[in-house]
C-alpha cells in the first residue's frame, strides 16, 4: 500500500480518456512552444487527500488544497508545474496551457471562481479528443523539471531538429558502450524500434532523445 506522503506522478494511474487528455494537452503545448512543462501529481487516494487537507488546519503548514472530494481520487485529474527559467507555477506561463487546455474541452483550475487552483487539470470519464485533433506520435510527458516536453513523430514527417551541442558526449569508452548495450536490450526485448539503435551508431541521439527513451523504456518493462 502507497503511503499517503508519496506522490504519484504516473499518467498510466489515470484512466484512458484522462490520459489521453493529458498526452494531446502536452503535445498541443509542445507545438505552441511551451516545453518546460512537467507532472507533479496524477492519481491520489482518498488517504493521501484528507493527508493534504490536513495540512494548514490540523497539521502544520501552508494549506495545499481546498476540498476533500478531489477528481485525482477518480483518476481524472492531474497538476503540472513550470521548469526554469520560469518559476515553479508562473502565471503566464499556466496561463497558456490553460488556454490551450480550454480549446481541447479539458477543465482547467485557473477558470474557477473562489478556488483558482492554475497548476490543475481534470477531464469526464466521457471526455474524447475534439474534432480537428489527434496524437501526432508519442508524447513523451515528463515527471521532473529536467526533461522537457518532447514528441517523436513516426512515418515520414519532419522530426524537431537538433542542435549539435545536444548530441550526447561521452568522456569514455566504456559509458558509451554502456549506453549502446542499454539501447540494443531494449531492442532485442522488442521494447523500442532499431531505428533508436540506429540513431545512436550514427551519432544523432541527443541527450533529450535518451532520457525520453529512457521513459518509453521503463513504462514498456511495466
Amino acid at each position: 500500500m502507497t503511503s499517503v506522503t508519496t506522490t504519484c506522478r504516473d499518467i498510466n494511474e489515470l484512466l484512458p480518456s484522462a490520459r489521453l487528455a493529458v498526452q494531446l494537452l502536452f503535445q498541443e503545448c509542445y507545438k505552441a512552444g511551451i516545453r518546460n512543462i512537467f507532472i507533479t501529481e496524477t492519481y491520489r487516494s482518498q488517504g493521501r487527500q484528507k493527508y493534504l487537507y490536513a495540512q494548514g488546519r490540523t497539521r502544520p503548514g501552508q494549506i495545499v488544497t481546498w476540498t476533500l472530494n478531489s477528481n485525482h481520487k477518480s483518476r481524472l485529474a492531474w497538476d503540472v508545474a513550470v521548469g526554469p527559467p520560469q518559476s515553479l507555477y508562473d502565471v503566464a506561463t499556466l496561463s497558456r496551457v490553460g488556454a490551450i487546455a480550454r480549446m481541447l474541452g479539458i477543465t482547467w483550475g485557473g477558470d474557477w471562481t473562489g478556488n483558482i487552483d492554475r497548476p490543475h487539470f481534470e477531464v469526464k470519464s466521457s471526455w474524447k479528443i475534439p474534432r480537428c485533433y489527434k496524437l501526432e506520435g508519442q508524447v513523451i510527458v515528463p515527471s521532473n523539471s529536467k526533461i522537457q516536453v518532447k514528441l517523436i513523430v513516426e512515418g515520414n514527417k519532419t522530426k524537431p531538429t537538433e542542435k549539435d551541442d545536444d548530441k550526447m558526449k561521452f568522456t569514455n569508452e566504456t559509458t558509451k558502450a554502456a549506453v549502446r548495450d542499454h539501447i540494443k536490450q531494449a531492442v532485442d526485448k522488442k521494447l523500442i524500434d532499431k531505428s533508436w539503435l540506429d540513431k545512436f551508431d550514427s551519432g544523432t541521439m541527443t541527450t533529450g532523445d535518451y532520457e525520453g527513451l529512457k521513459l518509453i523504456i521503463a513504462k514498456r518493462i511495466k
